[in-house]
């Protein structure tokens, strides 16, 4: 068996999202290297992305550039949404 090659590679990660993944990392017992390692080896067993990425359709497009804009949005709270979906469920 041979021992892998590793290198050093530099990467930029958005700060949050690499916090929170350590963390995980962290409770899973492995390190940011091991998981994309992990990652990469997956990756090249599916010769693709280990997940599926859909490009979206026109009108969820839409929606998403609304919502950045605060287009036809509204505020509801959990509250308003469990009797809503109570009066649906008894209609």
């Amino acid at each position: 068996m041979t021992i892998p090659v590793k290198e050093t590679t530099s990467i930029k990660l958005d700060v949050e999202i690499k916090a929170k993944a350590k963390e995980i990392f962290k409770e899973l017992g492995i390190t940011m290297g091991e998981a994309v390692n992990i990652f990469l080896n997956q990756v090249a067993l599916h010769k693709g992305l280990p997940f599926e990425v859909k490009i979206p359709n026109d009108e969820t497009k839409k929606a998403i550039e609304e919502a950045r804009k605060g287009i036809n949005m509204e505020s509801t709270s959990i509250e308003e949404m469990m009797v809503e979906r109570e009066n649906l469920k008894n209609a």
